[in-house]
């Protein structure tokens, strides 16, 4: 949530904060704003409700003078309405020093209550305003813009990133960071904040991680980070892995088109140097040691929406091959119940952005309760990878579309990939026998490349959809995780009522949702690997069936059982039953897409949703 930008260097803050913000807007948001210290020395505010076009109309309409510092800054509405006065930034000292927030400051009452019993007067209904008073009223006292947030973080309790800028300082952007992601780019004569490196991509590929209870200072020529105690910060800046070409649409209508058609790329990529002598060997393990990871005895996957149904699927594979039990969790449910862990617990988290905050504070928590963490990730330099004692990053590129798809499947990917290594490493599987699912990985990306040539089937599916109130999914054994996750896609995108269930559940009370013209989409496992589960499938269909549901069966090529019972059939090739939602989530992603189409809507960016949640 919310998308942070900050700039010094050349006469160009105006443009580098527009152009940050318009590669930020993924992150969802519901106002726009932006402050400038111009060359005569004065800070120049400009805010707006809406869309980040609302917000350059008016800066096309009555342009502010530009200049060589900036911050900028895209709401997501926590603490009051979306209106102009609440939108960002926020002014202090006589509104000399303009502030921008990403999180909740939880105390915010209490220390306005305070600035208000001295005179101090409020001009929204944000927590941000009251950061940026108190943050005046030090810069008055201590006259620095870096002693100021010193002397204020303490004082905040909550989840922020702060940016400010004061015009006495020109050439200066201060921010902190607790809980709430912020990243540092590197340039010659320049340098930039971020909530994400998508900020600054376009500018420099070279950036620094600010981690926890860090403050960060930014000139044209040099950074220094302190923590909040004032002590000096040592850091170590790396590459990204990406360009901003990466980011852009490319000519495809949107960015989850463009996302869904490179799940090969992603899958293969995340595969790439992790695979030796046909065995699954991956390097960023070796931080455990063979023997660490040989005792585990129980394994906590924690996430939360497309990422927990990544971990559903991985909980099939991560048994069956290493035998180790598996408990998947939703993260913001995880450490309220006071789950039992101990050093033999490994956590394994999954965030895309790898700063979600709900499953950020579990793996703190899992940590402190002495269990090993590992995160599945695709954004470096993130702050669950800090947290957590190894990382397997998904090589998936920049995901921009809010509902996650190439993130997806290339999470299941990296999670298949720790879980042959771990059966390697305990011996649980023979090495003929992992040799053959690591073949059957390394077919995934051209099977994905087959299902995508089917877009136009399902395109037509949508199509006479469009006035569909409610759709079922179905699924058994890893057909289940794949039913929810086509459902949340829905759900995301077309903004209509979806569910998906284990078909198994039919008969124990979802069958009563069946009445005549009711879509169902059906996982159907492959005849040949799951037999014993095939026919139960099929039954189900014709109990549904004969209840007057219309079925949407996805089903591997050649499986004619499904024939007589299913209105449409769309074909997955063939491949071992663990293997399968690769496939079979590939048409449920395509048809939320098209379906939210064909009703109007952005696919890109969801009502009420965000890509990066950062709060709990």
């Amino acid at each position: 949530m919310c998308g942070i930008v900050g700039y010094v260097g050349e006469d160009k803050s105006v443009e580098v904060l527009m152009r940050g913000l318009r590669r930020l807007e993924y992150r969802g948001y519901d106002s726009a704003g932006i402050a400038v210290i111009d060359d005569d020395g004065v800070l120049n505010t400009r805010k707006r409700a809406g869309k980040l076009a609302i917000l350059a109309g008016d800066l096309e309409a009555n342009s502010i003078n530009n200049g060589r510092t900036g911050i900028g800054h895209t709401r997501w509405a926590t603490h009051g309405g979306p209106t102009d006065a609440n939108a960002h930034p926020h002014l202090g000292d006589n509104g000399k020093l303009a502030l921008i927030h990403n999180g909740i400051i939880e105390n915010f009452s209490v220390l306005k209550d305070e600035l208000l019993s001295e005179g101090f007067t409020f001009e929204s209904e944000t927590d941000t305003e009251v950061a940026a008073v108190l943050l005046g009223r030090e810069y008055q006292r201590l006259g620095d813009l870096s002693a100021a947030f010193l002397s204020v973080v303490g004082r905040l309790d909550g989840a922020f990133t702060l940016l400010a800028v004061h015009q006495d300082q020109p050439g200066v952007v201060v921010g902190a960071r607790r809980n709430s992601p912020l990243v540092i780019g590197l340039g010659d004569g320049e340098n930039f904040l971020g909530s994400d490196v998508a900020a600054f991509v376009e500018f420099t590929r070279r950036a620094v991680a600010v981690g926890q209870d860090q403050i960060v200072t930014i000139t044209p020529q040099v950074v220094t980070i302190t923590d909040f105690e004032g002590n000096p910060v040592e850091f170590e800046e790396f590459d990204i892995a990406w360009d901003a070409s990466a980011a852009e649409k490319g000519g495809w209508s949107s960015f989850m088109a463009k996302e869904v058609s490179e799940q090969p790329d992603a899958v293969a990529n995340t595969l790439l140097g992790r695979i030796h002598e046909g065995q699954a060997v991956v390097p960023e393990l070796e931080a455990f040691g063979d023997d660490v990871l040989a005792s585990i005895r129980r394994i906590v996957i924690v996430a939360c929406g497309t990422a927990a149904n990544a971990g559903y699927v991985a909980k099939y594979a991560i048994e069956k091959w290493t035998r180790v039990p598996v408990d998947v969790e939703l993260s913001h449910e995880f450490r309220y119940r006071d789950p039992v862990l101990n050093a033999e617990t490994l956590i394994i988290s999954i965030s895309q952005s790898g700063e979600t905050m709900d499953t950020l504070m579990a793996v703190k928590f899992a940590r402190e309760s002495g269990a090993k963490a590992i995160s599945i990730c695709n954004t470096q330099g993130a702050t669950i990878p800090r947290e957590s004692d190894a990382v397997i990053y998904t090589h998936a590129g920049p995901e921009v579309a809010v509902a996650s798809t190439k993130g997806f499947t290339a999470q299941i990917a990296a999670l298949y990939l720790f879980a042959l290594h771990l059966a390697r490493v305990r011996g649980s599987i023979t090495a003929a026998d992992a040799a053959a699912q690591v073949v059957e990985l390394q077919a995934i990306p051209a099977k994905i490349a087959t299902v995508l040539l089917q877009e136009s089937a399902v395109h037509e599916l949508a199509a006479w959809m469009s006035d569909t109130r409610a759709v079922l999914f179905l699924g058994r054994h890893v057909g289940f995780p794949i039913a929810l996750e086509g459902a949340l896609k829905l759900k995301e995108l077309a903004y209509i009522h979806a569910e998906g269930f284990a078909a198994g559940e039919l008969k124990h009370g979802p069958i009563a949702l069946i009445e005549p013209g009711q879509p169902v989409f059906v996982v159907v496992p492959s005849p040949r690997g799951s037999a014993h589960l095939h026919p139960k499938v099929i039954s189900n269909i014709q109990e549904i069936r004969a209840r007057g549901a219309r079925i949407i069966a996805i089903a591997e090529e050649g499986d004619v059982a499904v024939l007589p019972f299913a209105d449409t059939v769309l074909r997955i090739p063939l491949a071992a039953p663990l293997f399968e939602p690769f496939l079979a989530v590939v048409p449920m992603q395509i048809f939320a897409m098209e379906l939210a189409t064909v009703k109007g809507l952005d696919v890109d960016q969801p009502r009420n949703l965000a890509k990066s949640v950062t709060v709990e």
